[in-house]
């Protein structure tokens, strides 16, 4: 394995790059680390064989679908680049990447705009307060329009975008810029791929253009601070040093995102890009501290990200590879930390051992002797952490803040093809949520049915591939069951008696019982209303546990019964042959008989659906809603999108994410959560009982 220097705080630049998916952030990263000399290869993410995406899924859909640390150095400076999934099936992974990162570059791609996954990485940006920068990729792509872009930028994201570069030509004739920064014209040497220019004078036919962008870009500057507008009153102009620095104080506080241009495949605009990221975004120790929690006592500390710090550094990325076993990426926070030093994990106090720690450079690994505060490192073979953990000094163990995951909410059965793969399943299912948290796969005891979860179709698709590939498991996936319920609607009473006799001690329970429906939610409460001993008290809870064996197993459709009150109020008892388990059967009984008097009705479970989608789309969405036996709840329209929300049941939205992105382009998503539970129609009623019966006789 190859060495790698070190970098001081001062020479790191962490920044996550985002986007949508097929925007062109992959190409760009490889272009970056290429035009610097740290890869010998320039690959095209088209072909599935670009820096940051190696993984054998990644090449057979032909998207980057995980969270991949690179770097490149840019005249001694380390930039840590976080290349992101851009499709919302995997939208943990940039959300992982925004949590890490001080800075961001969202990659907008020249000939579609600003599209669905832009504004969700956007919000992850905003949530963070992350200083950022706007690429418009794909300058040489054919419809390619740089001005179509910044207008939909500044009608969809945010007024605080200025261009500071203006494209000389678009799709084929793309050949150069103008720097706003240098004022002057960057010609690209053609044919070269390495980013390398020539200076030349700005062209007469865009001296119009550049002297209206360069006097926005002087005066929004001046606005920063008194002492730029001072020095732009007076001298009617701020320096390039002023321009800089008043950029980054515009950035850092959320004022001004600047906008390039560019091509990864021709490394275009990559050089610009690269000096920029440098001068603009802040080193690790100009971002302000981290607050992390101290273990086992009510106390935070808060961090600086400096050498002379306590170590902690958070573990954002898991990942397996064939013969090397579990790799941990971690950024440091606080502190440094040296090859081979043993450290503790924050939350239970394992020791762990930093063994050949490294740099990640895509799929290779660079050893370093030392990462300083704010790089980031990877490490093999970590016995006890895993993602989201904190890697600490064993002095003052302590954990940060984790990654904000989203839930996963599209649910597919899954079912071995063998015997062994089935038995495989508890055991390998953990270890696919380790290496992504926003998967969850268990076993449903009242399903009966493993379910795997995950953000989307795609999503859970890759991760069964995953599971082939890595554990050698095949599974076949089916729709997942319904968790129905069954409840009461009017009150009923009735008696059962159970009567045994078989030579000897006989069995004898007697019980006469009320039921009525319960408020929804109310859940199950039971009443002893006899008098007299009629029924001996210590039968009593025998009654009890009769009715709730009785109830989970349902009068419908086999479902349990909820919200609902039972009243015993009469019974006999035998002094000799009655016993616990002849008043629980007696119990049983009794609710069964009554139930089927007091309208029992199905209940089905209900999800709160929300639905953001462009307003073009909106008519089809409502109308496919509907289909679902949907109700809509109210719905908002803003910058020309649409977010509905809807009560769909749960029963019509299986799924239902592949049809949002048939019917919408791919620019809409969804969330859900659970809202309740509500009547089933009696045409649904009755289709369900003849499943439940049919897969009962089966």
């Amino acid at each position: 394995m190859a060495s790698a220097a070190e970098y001081p705080t001062e020479n790191i630049r962490n920044v996550a790059v985002l986007g949508h998916g097929g925007a062109g952030k992959t190409s760009l990263v490889d272009a970056l680390a290429w035009v610097t000399g740290v890869t010998s290869r320039h690959e095209s993410a088209r072909d599935g064989h670009a820096l940051t995406m190696h993984t054998p899924e990644e090449a057979a859909h032909g998207i980057s679908i995980q969270l991949t640390p690179a770097w490149t150095d840019w005249n001694g400076t380390k930039i840590n680049l976080l290349d992101t999934p851009g499709y919302l099936d995997f939208t943990g992974e940039a959300k992982a990447a925004a949590r890490v990162a001080d800075a961001a570059v969202l990659v907008v791609s020249a000939t579609a705009g600003v599209e669905v996954g832009t504004e969700k990485v956007w919000e992850y940006c905003e949530e963070r307060n992350l200083p950022r920068m706007i690429f418009v990729s794909m300058m040489d792509r054919d419809n390619a329009d740089f001005e179509a872009v910044y207008r939909d930028v500044r009608a969809r994201l945010t007024k605080s975008v200025i261009p500071v570069e203006i494209p000389i030509g678009q799709g084929a004739d793309f050949h150069g810029i103008i720097n706003l920064f240098s004022e002057k014209a960057h010609l690209y040497k053609q044919g070269t791929k390495t980013g390398e220019y020539d200076h030349a004078e700005i062209p007469d036919d865009l001296k119009e253009q550049f002297d209206r962008w360069e006097t926005e870009l002087q005066e929004r500057l001046a606005t920063i601070d008194e002492k730029y507008l001072e020095h732009y009153l007076e001298g009617g102009r701020l320096s390039r040093e002023e321009v800089l620095e008043a950029m980054a104080r515009g950035m850092a506080r959320g004022e001004l995102v600047p906008l390039f241009c560019g091509s990864g495949e021709t490394c275009y605009g990559t050089r610009a890009l690269l000096k920029k990221m440098v001068e603009l975004f802040p080193h690790p120790g100009e971002t302000g501290g981290e607050i992390a929690q101290r273990r086992g006592i009510d106390q935070v500390t808060e961090l600086h990200c400096a050498d002379d710090g306590p170590f902690a550094a958070l573990v954002f990325k898991t990942t397996t590879e064939p013969h090397v076993g579990e790799l941990s990426f971690f950024r440091v926070f606080s502190g440094s930390v040296t090859s081979g030093e043993e450290v503790v994990n924050g939350s239970d106090g394992a020791a762990e051992k930093l063994g050949h720690l490294s740099i990640p450079l895509g799929r290779e690994r660079l050893e370093v002797a030392r990462l300083h505060a704010g790089d980031v490192g990877v490490v093999a073979k970590l016995k006890h952490t895993h993602t989201n953990d904190t890697l600490c000094s064993k002095d003052l163990p302590l954990r940060l803040d984790p990654i904000a995951f989203p839930k996963p909410e599209i649910a597919v059965a899954i079912v071995g093809e063998t015997r062994n793969d089935e038995d495989k399943l508890g055991e390998v299912l953990p270890k696919l949520h380790e290496e992504d948290p926003t998967f969850h796969g268990e076993f449903d005891a009242e399903l009966h049915q493993t379910i795997a979860r995950g953000l989307g179709e795609l999503h859970l698709d890759v991760q069964l591939e995953r599971l082939k590939r890595k554990y050698n498991v095949s599974v076949l996936t089916e729709q997942p069951r319904i968790a129905y319920r069954e409840t009461l609607t009017r009150r009923a009473d009735g008696r059962a008696r159970y009567k045994k006799q078989t030579g000897g001690r006989g069995q004898f329970g007697d019980c006469s019982l009320r039921l009525a429906p319960a408020a929804r939610g109310d859940g199950y409460s039971f009443v002893d209303a006899t008098k007299g001993g009629v029924i001996p008290g210590k039968y009593i809870p025998s009654v009890d546990r009769g009715i709730q064996e009785a109830a989970a197993k349902g009068v419908l459709a086999g479902y349990p019964v909820v919200d609902f009150s039972a009243e015993v109020y009469d019974g006999s008892y035998h002094p000799v042959d009655s016993s616990d388990i002849a008043f629980k059967i007696a119990g049983s009984m009794a609710f069964h008989d009554v139930a089927r008097d007091a309208g029992p009705k199905l209940l089905e479970p209900i999800l709160e659906v929300e639905v953001t989608t462009p307003e073009d789309f909106m008519g089809d969405v409502m109308g496919d809603i509907n289909q679902r036996r949907g109700r809509v709840t109210g719905m908002d329209s803003a910058d020309g999108r649409a977010t509905i929300t809807a009560r769909i049941p749960e029963a019509e939205l299986y799924k239902y994410a592949n049809s949002l992105r048939s019917m919408t382009q791919g620019r809409a998503h969804h969330t859900r959560r659970f809202a309740g539970y509500e009547p089933v129609p009696a045409a649904e009623t009755q289709k369900v009982i003849a499943e439940q019966k049919a897969a009962a006789e089966s």
